[in-house]
């Protein structure tokens, strides 16, 4: 069978289209929550690319499409630097501009839309490793948290809701394309058969049985805020620290609260050494003192003779400092400087950035002792770490509760912190867990087992409380398979692409493409 071509349009005309696209992708992400729109966004980008004269005009229309997309989504990176900022949406965007060339190759195979939705993981997945271990920040698998396709994360996680938002935005692209009643009575049978097994997946995986309970304490501590130095001046944080502590304790002793079993800080709650600096020392001795209980505190470890620093969580009680966790996933530019002799001279502003962070590698998890004699185990994350499903799922598997440190200081008054905390919201949803997220400034919060916010702190003050944290020690079909599923995805994404260049090369022997007629465009060399 041969596909029968259509006129196609410039790249420059299809181009505020894909840009629009973009606005769009954008605007299905916390803050704004309008989790409709990614289907649209989607939909936009492939109607775009199946209308370009080639590859390379596809390519521009994607970049188009990213470089709105990344130039809205990540605007709270001004708050570090402007250059790391258009740096950051650059690099993003041009991987938009891969998934444009592919949707161009694969949108002329049979069951296109099915192609076009593997490029899209395809894509999220390899932003999810490179370069610098990654930055899949905005994965549209993060969009449908309030959707019917909720019931999905916690059977496959969120790469493979990409898969389906990805799917259901080329299926709605190719009925516009090519309206008709079968092609709408397909994309509504589908549509429904999405909606049934998301709704069977909240109904069908019962919530994770507890196994006790503790009460955590939690204090955000504020901090001035505002650019690389959010934290203020140093000390002020752990001052507030200290202060917030006082205070909740107070309000327990007033039956505002239940006694805690203990108290979690965020992380950098120290932003100096407690090990070496002895006034913060100090202040973290008092407040668990004060409290009579054991504060998981966020630290900063430094080893001056190397020039090096560990972001940590410890476990300090009476005794002092006893159990660390070490961060793992290290946010580059922020926390290390990849190439650091090369790119330090070339940009001196990176010197913000101090001591050379080094990654920990076990998981984050410890036996944690508790005043009443029981021992929990503790798993936590810190901060950036929640977009990389495997650290968290690790943490999960190995501890009965998860904590999530945070410090969003430099980026208070932004849309960071709403991503990261609908990404925060993913993780619990995919491990059918409850989280408690604590940071330096806001969002704090406990988020529900099925990604509900059971409590919300509001940003940029300080804030304390008590929670009941249930125990619970099951895992999900998504944190045994989620990985290996995205990997098969994201397979058949690559499959799609190899498929779409051979077509695309006997077409240009031929002049035809037999046997492999176009679902969604012209064929074009």
């Amino acid at each position: 069978m041969t596909s029968q071509a259509r006129p196609t349009l410039p790249w420059w005309v299809l181009a505020p289209i894909a840009g629009i696209g973009g606005l769009l992708a954008t605007a299905s992400f916390q803050p704004f929550n309008a989790w409709p729109l990614a289907f649209v966004a989607v939909a936009l980008l492939a109607w775009a690319t199946a209308r370009t004269g080639g590859v390379l005009a596809s390519a521009a229309v994607g970049w188009t499409f990213g470089l709105t997309f990344m130039f809205t989504s990540l605007i709270w990176q001004t708050s570090i630097m402007v250059l790391s900022y258009v740096g950051l949406s650059l690099v993003m965007s041009l991987f938009l501009a891969a998934l444009g060339a592919a949707l161009h190759l694969t949108g002329r195979l049979r069951w296109a839309p099915l192609w076009g939705a593997g490029a899209w993981t395809l894509m999220e997945f390899v932003t999810s490793v490179f370069p610098f271990d990654g930055f899949a920040w905005m994965r549209l698998g993060y969009t449908q948290l309030d959707s019917w396709l909720a019931g999905f994360y916690p059977l496959v996680g969120a790469a493979a809701v990409t898969f389906l938002v990805a799917l259901l935005g080329h299926l709605l692209a190719h009925v516009v394309s090519r309206p008709g009643v079968a092609r709408a009575g397909a994309l509504l049978g589908v549509g429904l058969a999405t909606v049934g097994v998301g709704l069977a997946g909240l109904a069908w995986l019962p919530d994770a049985p507890d196994e006790g309970s503790v009460d955590v304490g939690w204090v955000q501590p504020g901090a001035p805020g505002g650019g690389v130095y959010g934290l203020g001046p140093a000390r002020t944080v752990t001052a507030n620290s200290l202060a917030g502590t006082e205070a909740l304790m107070a309000d327990v002793a007033a039956g505002r609260w239940p006694r805690p079993d203990f108290i979690a800080w965020p992380e950098n709650s120290t932003d100096l050494d407690p090990r070496q600096d002895a006034p913060t020392n100090l202040m973290v001795q008092t407040a668990v003192d004060a409290a009579g209980l054991p504060i998981l505190v966020g630290s900063i470890y430094t080893d001056e003779a190397r020039q090096e620093r560990q972001t940590v969580a410890v476990w300090w009680d009476a005794a002092g400092p006893e159990l660390v966790y070490a961060k793992r996933n290290l946010v580059p530019f922020g926390e290390w400087i990849p190439f650091r002799d090369f790119f330090l001279p070339l940009v001196p502003q990176l010197a913000y950035v101090g001591h050379q962070s080094v990654p920990g590698t076990a998981p984050g998890s410890f036996e944690a002792p508790l005043p009443d004699g029981r021992t929990v185990q503790a798993g936590v994350a810190i901060c950036y770490e929640v977009i990389y499903p495997e650290t968290v799922y690790d943490a999960a598997r190995e501890g009965q509760l998860v904590i999530v440190q945070s410090s969003n200081a430099m980026y208070q008054g932004t849309i960071q912190i709403d991503q990261q905390f609908a990404a925060t919201r993913v993780r619990a949803a995919e491990m059918r867990r409850e989280v408690l997220v604590v940071t330096t400034s806001g969002i704090s919060g406990l988020i529900g087992q099925r990604g509900e916010v059971l409590d919300r702190a509001p940003d940029s003050v300080g804030a304390h409380g008590v929670h009941t944290m249930a125990l619970r020690s099951t895992t999900t079909p998504a944190m045994t398979a989620a990985r290996w599923v995205e990997y098969l995805l994201a397979a058949q994404g690559a499959v799609g692409v190899v498929l779409g260049l051979v077509a695309r090369r006997r077409l240009g022997r031929s002049g035809t493409l037999e046997g492999v007629p176009a679902c969604a465009g012209p064929v074009r060399s």
